[in-house]
């Protein structure tokens, strides 16, 4: 392996922990949902309370920890967060009742909102175009491994010990995070970059980037996409323990083979990026999330309740979340190198935000049956078409991003 490549590794494993420390929080959680419901006495729309406030404030959170990312540097921002994460979490273990529990949820997402803005924000300090999409691809990999051990590690530690005891697990890697930032992980912004940020320029580089209609549009691609997957995360649990009988190893199971798709597909984008560009390849994958999920929507309404149909289609889906995502996140990020961590921060609030909105939205339609939530799927995904078919038209981009 040559020494660009073993860089290229390094880093990506780095940014990839980094970036998973605020999902596993959510991840490594939901197997025992019902079981917090039943320990504080709380019914499952105040229990997915804890997971809508976790969105909120890593979404809105982001918008503050991106300038100060431009400002004072990738690192000491994640160090903060960090710090704050673990705090939570320890707050986490201890909750006496679901509103203690939700307030906890908050400030972890506060703490976890520096981690999930600031890697994006270091591939694009060291990377654009094909590259930048090959080391996200690479970041997505690691990313994607807290899907599949995340809620394996959640359900076998709310078995063996109590679900209290999955905070102190998600503490103790925030902490392991910290440790491989200050050893492994160098300071990508530039000096004169520094000198240049400040928080007057932050809010000025938001009005660009609110007034750049492709950045907007693509955007909302990435927010809508992972809003689908929002929904699953939200009712997933509770439809399989309910409606199917699932216990929360074998939901733990099925979660994970979504994230063994999304691996697949995403190491699979950095080659079809460079071979078709990455706009074609964003765009096609657009097409075919909406294909199935509409297939998926249209074979509910017909009473086809199956299990297998349902976790199969969504394999495919979440695959393709693995190629819209990140290929998403760099086209929006084009053109924006001086104010990069801004308008990571801004994609990521978006992310969230979004999830937290269609999350409430399909809530009271929540009935333990799979349709309100196949349905929050499919309507992200027509959102996403539409939007794709406009900002990403084959007259605008027919060549691979170089730059």
């Amino acid at each position: 392996m040559s020494s660009s490549n073993a860089q290229l590794s390094r880093y990506a494993i780095v940014l990839g922990l980094l970036t998973a420390i605020g999902p596993s929080a959510i991840d490594m959680y939901l197997p025992a949902l019902p079981a917090i419901g039943h320990a504080l006495g709380a019914d499952a729309h105040a229990v997915q309370a804890s997971l809508m406030a976790f969105f909120i404030a890593t979404g809105a959170g982001q918008l503050v920890a991106g300038p100060l990312s431009d400002m004072f540097g990738r690192k000491r921002p994640m160090y903060v967060g960090l710090a704050v994460f673990v705090a939570a979490s320890i707050g986490c273990a201890l909750a006496p009742s679901i509103g203690v529990l939700i307030a906890f949820r908050f400030l972890q997402g506060l703490g976890a909102c520096a981690c999930m803005v600031t890697p994006r924000a270091v591939v694009r300090d060291l990377h654009t175009g094909t590259e930048a999409a090959r080391l996200m691809s690479l970041l997505i990999l690691v990313y994607s491994v807290s899907p599949i051990l995340a809620p394996l590690v959640g359900s076998f530690v709310a078995e063996a010990a109590s679900w209290r005891a999955v905070f102190w697990v998600i503490g103790a890697l925030a902490v392991l995070a910290a440790a491989m930032v200050a050893v492994l992980l160098p300071e990508t912004r530039p000096p004169a970059a520094l000198a240049q940020s400040s928080f007057r320029g932050a809010m000025a580089a938001y009005g660009v980037l609110l007034r750049d209609r492709r950045f907007l549009a693509v955007a909302f691609m990435a927010s809508l996409t992972l809003s689908g997957f929002f929904v699953y995360v939200a009712n997933s649990s509770f439809v399989m323990s309910a409606h199917y009988g699932i216990s929360p190893r074998m939901y733990a199971v099925l979660f994970a083979l979504n994230a063994v798709s999304m691996i697949a597909a995403s190491q699979a984008n950095g080659w079809l990026a460079t071979r078709f560009g990455i706009r074609r390849v964003l765009r096609t994958a657009v097409v075919a999330h909406a294909a199935v999920t509409g297939l998926l929507l249209v074979l509910t309404l017909a009473g086809v309740d199956r299990l297998g149909v349902l976790v199969g289609l969504l394999v495919v889906v979440y695959g393709l979340n693995g190629v819209i995502v990140p290929s998403a996140f760099v086209v929006a990020m084009e053109g924006h190198a001086a104010r990069a961590g801004t308008a990571s921060a801004l994609l990521g609030t978006l992310n969230f935000a979004g999830g937290a909105m269609m999350v409430a939205l399909v809530s009271p339609f929540a009935n333990g049956t799979p349709l309100p939530m196949v349905a929050g799927i499919a309507c992200c995904s027509a959102i996403v078409l539409m939007l794709a078919l406009r900002a990403l038209r084959p007259a605008h981009a027919t060549a691979p991003v170089s730059a």
